[in-house]
Order: structure tokens, then sequence, then C-alpha cells
């Protein structure tokens, strides 16, 4: 059966400092890194380099590669509304801007746990049919889940006033 698990967050952190002091942060669970992963990119479009050094908090010892640094670059330059797409009330048709207090659902499935240390959750964005993967990893010494692989950021519906077919 399908675990899933709601955050709720007063607001987007702008630095390292501040997800560091979300309760969340101490990455106990893969459903915290998870919804952290989405929550940090909302930032990209204000600061990229902050948002990088936030999710290379959330990578642990594996930080950002000139590749993923394309990654995002490649998939959120012009779309930062993608990341904002996870988060409850956001909608095609109000240009993906969600609810706040922002809230955001992570969810498993039978297949999220090939291996020891090792899952891969789902978010749901509000432009996309199905659920999106993002993988993380698990470090046994500390019991920290760190963010291996965010997959969920391929291309979804454009918003509504940008869309000249809308």
């Amino acid at each position: 059966m399908a675990t899933t698990e709601t955050f709720t967050f007063a607001k987007v952190p702008t630095s390292v400092a501040e997800l560091k002091a979300l309760p969340e942060c101490d990455l106990q669970s893969p459903f915290k890194t998870a919804a952290l992963a989405m929550l940090v990119l909302m930032n990209y479009g204000n600061n990229v380099d902050e948002t990088i050094n936030m999710t290379d908090v959330l990578r642990g010892p594996d930080p950002t590669s000139p590749f993923g640094k394309q990654f995002y670059r490649d998939r959120l330059v012009g779309k930062e509304y993608v990341p904002a797409s996870f988060f409850a009330g956001a909608t095609v048709e109000n240009g993906y801007t969600p609810s706040t207090p922002l809230t955001i659902t992570v969810s498993d499935n039978p297949y999220s746990y090939p291996e020891e240390n090792w899952a891969t959750l789902y978010v749901q964005s509000s432009g996309a049919d199905s659920p999106r993967p993002i993988k993380m990893r698990k470090k046994p010494s500390t019991g920290e889940w760190f963010l291996n692989d965010n997959q969920a950021l391929a291309g979804i519906r454009i918003p509504a006033a940008a869309d000249p077919w809308a």
C-alpha cells in the first residue's frame, strides 16, 4: 500500500541558513528530502547560486555537478513556474501560483525501494498527467536521506496566459 506524506511550509527558503532552520532539514526520511528538493527550486528564478547551494545541502556528500547545474538551467530558465506546479493550489489557469502556506504531497509505491538505502518517491504536478520521480540515497552512518536525482522537472503544460492555443 502506498504511503503519502504532506508537508506545509510558510515560505520558500532563500538561503542555506533558512533551509537548515526548517525541521524537515534533518533529512531523516526520504519524504522530507523530496519535499525540500522541490521547495528550494522555487527560489531558482530569484537566485540561481543560492538555490544550487541549498540543493547541495540536500545532496550531502555528492554536490551538484556541472552537468546537474546545466540540467537545472535547461529545465528552469524561463520556466520558473515548474517547481511551483507541484504545490497545492497551482493550476495551469492561475500561472501555477500555489496557495499559501505552501503544501506538497510526496508518495511512494510498491517499487519505491528497489534496494537497501535507496528510495524513489513521487510528486504530482498540476501540469502533468503522471507523478514525477525523485530518487534519494540514505547515508547509513547518519540516517540521513540525500537527494540523488530529481527527475521531476520534465516538461509540463505551459501556463494558460502563455499558451496561444488556450
